[in-house]
């Protein structure tokens, strides 16, 4: 979670010349009003508050002080400044000034209300939809790429019928926080509403397109949002050290021009983009999120484009030891077969690719027929 992921992402979209013309906002603090949306005060409190905890506790008092959530000085500017970043993309969204919006330096979405978790201090996106619900909006798809279950926002929304929260990531089983099972659904009146795609461990481009486009524009077009907002965590990608799906970075594109496709089609292009996990923070990271800044902006980037010189020698100056890539894309293959329904998997010969497509279309059976009915489609047509 270093800051230099993004100070490296945005050096390479300069390189490119990807941002000329293009309106940057420097956020302010959420103000505490905002952060009560999804918080508690005394968790807020207790933030401001922090001090380390003498020794190393498994279990501190509001999740302060673990291993994943150190305290550390000025942690509540730090944290309510990535809140007022997306709500600051919000804003403009909401107000009119644009129909997409990327806060490159949010997508903390494991914090609960009264709990820091994951890395995480404060649940901007959810901090954000608390906050598109009040100006607006009534109907808000919440897609989350990252290769950790979207918990947080998941939580704040579960009973909550306007927000669809959608998760596809890393099966419970085999990566923390070990939720997001296909049976959490939502509940009472948002029975539906929270869909959970759970992957193997070992899924590539393929697979992951093919479960993706099973699942989530059927559920978006029921649900037919006004807004989509889309944490684009970059944690599946192959050489990421925390996880164990196999994404590359041309696969990562693909599926943020999936997302932004879905805004145009069904929300009217509103399209808020947040960003999240990722822990390459040279060779991945960079480069996937470009390809999200160049995605919102309908400024195409080929993967095959070269990276600029200027970029790797700043990289080997700031990372003497690193091995920065050279291109912008990883050869991924991106192609992949639509899901056909049950039983419809075709059979190729390669005895690991055949098991890794079962195992994707075993997971999209299971995330349909736990979430489609209720949202009024049929989860074993794959036209729905």
């Amino acid at each position: 979670m270093k800051p230099a992921r993004l100070k490296f992402t945005m050096a390479l979209a300069e390189s490119l010349g990807l941002l000329e013309g293009v309106e940057l906002l420097e956020p302010a603090g959420a103000e505490r009003q905002d952060l009560l949306r999804i918080h508690t005060p005394d968790y807020l409190d207790a933030v401001e508050h922090a001090v380390p905890p003498i020794g190393s506790p498994t279990a501190p008092p509001y999740g302060l002080g673990s291993p994943d959530n150190p305290v550390f000085p000025r942690m509540h500017q730090a944290a309510s400044t990535i809140v007022g970043g997306t709500l600051a993309a919000a804003r403009e969204i909401a107000e009119g000034r644009t129909k997409r919006a990327v806060s490159i330096g949010g997508g903390m979405h494991h914090e609960m209300a009264d709990s820091a978790a994951g890395f995480c201090v404060y649940n901007d996106p959810a901090v954000a939809i608390s906050w598109l619900l009040d100006h607006g909006f009534d109907r808000i798809a919440y897609i989350d790429v990252d290769v950790h279950h979207g918990d947080g926002v998941q939580r704040a929304f579960y009973g909550d019928p306007r927000v669809l929260t959608i998760s596809l990531h890393q099966h419970p089983a085999t990566l923390w926080p070990n939720t997001g099972w296909p049976e959490e659904t939502g509940a009472g009146a948002a029975e539906g509403t929270s869909i959970n795609l759970a992957l193997l461990p070992g899924t590539r481009d393929a697979q992951w397109l093919r479960g993706f486009h099973a699942v989530v524009p059927g559920a978006v077009a029921a649900f037919r949002p006004q807004i989509v907002v889309s944490q684009c965590g970059v944690d599946t990608h192959r050489e990421d050290p925390l996880a164990d799906l196999e994404l590359t970075v041309d696969g990562q594109r693909a599926a943020f021009r999936a997302m932004r496709d879905l805004a145009d089609q069904y929300a009217e292009g509103r399209w808020l983009a947040v960003g999240g996990g990722g822990y390459g923070l040279i060779r991945v990271v960079p480069r996937a999120w470009t390809h999200l800044l160049a995605t919102a902006l309908d400024r195409t980037i080929d993967p095959a484009t070269p990276i600029p010189q200027n970029w790797i020698d700043g990289i080997r100056s700031a990372a003497p030891r690193s091995d920065p890539p050279h291109t912008m894309g990883d050869g991924g293959d991106v192609a992949y077969r639509p899901w056909d329904g049950p039983g419809g998997t075709g059979e190729t010969g390669d005895m690991r690719l055949d098991r890794a497509q079962r195992a994707v279309d075993m997971a999209v059976l299971a995330t349909r027929r736990a979430t489609f009915g209720l949202l009024g489609l049929d989860p074993e047509d794959p036209r729905d």
